[in-house]
């Protein structure tokens, strides 16, 4: 009889566990990622990323552009992301870390981190062109043309420490 229950017990862990892996990444928000991201050492990308026109990008929208769904899923992270992803991402955080690199609930830890191959098999995004011409493209109101080379160069945010 015990044995019984040991292994429906065993069953039930092994269940949960294939559970909590299926679920998919979740949005964090920048916050989590300013814990590792934002050491001298390794480049401060967070606040690099404070300072840059996404981190700033709702503050850029005005009038009835604040709740426009068109412009908030450029605009916002949160927004743009299918809403059963969110974890503890916000609106007002603008087009933060996950915008590009993907959620992170899956990646963010350390170890998983340490190894860009892991990292990437968690959910982490390399961007490319493609990844920014999601919102930077003729769809935009705003839209003034886009060169990834030149952009991309404005915001890089490499972390010095890490292998090439």
């Amino acid at each position: 009889m015990n044995f019984k229950k040991i292994i429906f017990l065993l069953g039930m862990v092994m269940f949960s566990i294939a559970m909590v892996n299926a679920q998919g990444a979740q949005y964090i928000g920048a916050a989590k990622c300013k814990m590792c991201h934002n050491k001298a050492e390794k480049g401060e990308q967070y606040n690099k990323w404070l300072a840059s026109p996404h981190a700033k990008a709702m503050a850029s929208l005005k009038g009835a552009d604040v709740k426009n769904p068109k412009c908030l899923k450029c605009h916002s992270t949160a927004a743009g992301a299918d809403q059963s992803l969110i974890a503890s991402i916000t609106v007002e955080e603008g087009v933060s870390c996950e915008s590009c690199h993907g959620p992170g609930s899956l990646y963010k830890v350390a170890t998983v981190m340490k190894d860009q191959k892991a990292a990437m098999a968690k959910g982490l995004v390399m961007p490319d062109e493609k990844v920014c011409k999601k919102c930077h493209n003729e769809q935009s109101p705003n839209y003034k043309g886009f060169n990834f080379k030149e952009y991309s160069a404005k915001i890089a945010h490499n972390d010095p420490t890490a292998k090439k």
